[in-house]
């Protein structure tokens, strides 16, 4: 992704943001790199969110045979502090969107609110995707 591009998808983040008790949400690939960040987080704190938002999907993604089927993908983490929480949800083809909220956030409007940002990001993704193949030489 060039300069131009990056956080062209911001705008879907901050969109999906709007709910009470909403705070932050970053695009990310599986191997950590930022692809977008809502509006109310800086680019480095963002970056490094999506860093460790990276190994915490590798980690969950990596216990899926204790729940006894080691084979069924990853769709989505959720973890919980005395003072908020933070969503990781499979975004695309290794991308994830990750969000925070505090404590008072209504957690399955703000599951319902990711799932549909994804399947929107989704259709953006694979659009972008197909217009990069065969760049000129």
């Amino acid at each position: 992704m060039n300069q131009s591009q990056h956080n062209s998808l911001g705008w879907m983040l901050d969109e999906a943001l709007r709910m009470p008790e909403a705070k932050h949400a970053i695009l990310l690939s599986a191997d950590g790199l930022l692809m977008a960040h809502s509006k109310n987080i800086g680019r480095e704190d963002a970056e490094r969110q999506a860093a460790a938002m990276s190994g915490l999907q590798s980690l969950a993604r990596a216990t899926a045979e204790f729940c006894g089927n080691p084979d069924m993908p990853w769709q989505q983490t959720i973890t919980e502090f005395d003072f908020g929480y933070v969503f990781l949800v499979a975004a695309g083809p290794r991308a994830y969107v990750a969000a925070s909220a505090t404590e008072r956030i209504d957690v399955e409007t703000m599951t319902h609110r990711l799932m549909e940002l994804v399947q929107r990001l989704g259709k953006e993704l694979t659009a972008s995707q197909r217009t990069g193949v065969g760049g000129s030489a």
